[in-house]
């Protein structure tokens, strides 16, 4: 069951439930560590893997919610799952909302919680993947200088050299010579696979009738 990479972490300020939740994540094979408080997690480095907190709701200090909210403003990847005995339905709402993978009422039965954990380092594998295709993707476009980049945006939307010549001012041949550079620096040799490279990017790209690429 345990998820190459993953570890999953307890934020509970009840000691008991935090020795009982160590116990059973690690008779599923997971790695686990666990904590008091929600700033005391903070304070931790960040996991360099695919991370699941399970965290409680209501606690001293930080609570769950806001807990989630500062993981949030630091664009922070693990994925969390709430626990517990005082919930109601517009903060299961705001917690869902946000991201959280799901909100278990206490008492919950330990499949319950197990089968969460393992959606969530799931989805933290997902979520790092697609983040490293996209910070690839910008490096790669990041090679290349102003004037390639302008060529590059209006290629993408489907023009000919001739109107990325006339939308910018310039020869076709030259165009040509630009859009020749732009393919070799992405590593790309077609058209299709630049548009794929761009998205990937997270780069929107208006087209000139108006849609986005």
């Amino acid at each position: 069951m345990s998820t190459p990479n993953g570890t999953v972490f307890v934020i509970d300020d009840d000691e008991s439930v935090r020795k009982s939740l160590k116990r059973l994540l690690r008779s599923a094979n997971y790695d686990a560590e666990v904590f008091e408080s929600a700033s005391d997690f903070l304070d931790r480095v960040p996991h360099p893997g695919a991370a699941c907190v399970i965290v409680d709701v209501r606690m001293p200090g930080l609570n769950g919610i806001d807990f989630q909210q500062a993981l949030l403003d630091r664009r922070r990847e693990e994925q969390l799952v709430f626990i517990t005995g005082h919930g109601n339905i517009p903060m299961c709402a705001q917690a869902m909302k946000n991201g959280a993978v799901d909100f278990l009422p206490k008492p919950f039965k330990p499949r319950e919680l197990l089968h969460c954990v393992e959606q969530a380092l799931e989805r933290s594998n997902d979520q790092r993947q697609r983040n490293a295709e996209k910070n690839g993707a910008r490096q790669l476009l990041d090679l290349l200088t102003p004037r390639e980049f302008e060529v590059m945006q209006l290629v993408v939307t489907g023009m000919l050299n001739k109107q990325v010549g006339g939308e910018l001012g310039m020869a076709e041949k030259t165009v040509k010579v630009h859009r020749g550079r732009v393919m070799q620096k992405l590593g790309v040799t077609s058209v299709p696979e630049l548009v794929r490279l761009v998205q990937t990017a997270g780069i929107v790209v208006a087209a000139k009738n108006g849609t986005k690429v």
